[in-house]
């Protein structure tokens, strides 16, 4: 590794938003859907640790105390969002706060319940980072998804606007022009686990 790939890698924290309650699913929490014989949050943890993120923060809401009694995070740095009902924006915001102080100047944002969205994906948007003005967007035949990488310069505007399940969408779309997209749809398929319908697509 040289210099400068090892001080990118103290700059991009993994932020891992997996706090949801799987309301379409029962309320079976989707960090511990099993895929592959592991919790799904395992894999996503795993998946940015091979992108390049030595640090890697979990949110955590819907039965939290399972998912550390079950899920191998050791290194992770787990952060509860008791308001994890009021949607994914308050998990964005619970993430972005708590990387606030440790010296990341930017997040590789994923979600826990895409599961065929892997390290190559990644990686590449990581790759992205140039400072903490950065904005990088995995993309799917020219069309945005995750994952994202949020500068820290945006993250205190990204907060003030997440709200209810729209995460850093109205933000982004409102910078949209400053939005590096990286094409990842030949190494990655970006479908949810939301439904009863999606379980198929786990292993």
């Amino acid at each position: 590794m040289t210099d400068i790939e090892a001080q990118v890698e103290k700059r991009v924290a993994g932020l891992l938003l997996a706090a949801g309650g799987g309301r379409r699913l029962g309320g079976r929490p989707k960090a511990l859907l099993e895929h592959r014989g592991h919790p799904l949050v395992e894999h996503a943890v795993d998946a940015l640790r091979a992108a390049g993120c030595a640090r890697v923060h979990v949110v955590v809401g819907a039965r939290a105390g399972d998912v550390r009694a079950r899920a191998v995070l050791d290194g992770c740095v787990l952060v509860d969002n008791p308001g994890w009902e009021q949607g994914m924006g308050s998990s964005l915001r619970a993430g972005l706060g708590s990387l606030a102080g440790t010296g990341a100047r930017a997040a590789l944002v994923s979600l826990v319940d895409q599961p065929g969205v892997g390290a190559e994906a990644m990686a590449r948007v990581r790759a992205g980072y140039r400072d903490e003005t950065s904005l990088v967007a995995a993309a799917y035949a020219g069309v945005r998804g995750h994952p994202v990488l949020l500068g820290a310069a945006h993250w205190a505007a990204i907060a003030a606007t997440a709200t209810g399940d729209q995460g850093a969408r109205a933000y982004l779309r409102e910078h949209e022009a400053e939005i590096a997209l990286v094409e990842c749809g030949d190494v990655a398929r970006p479908y949810d686990i939301d439904t009863e319908a999606d379980l198929a697509h786990l292993e």
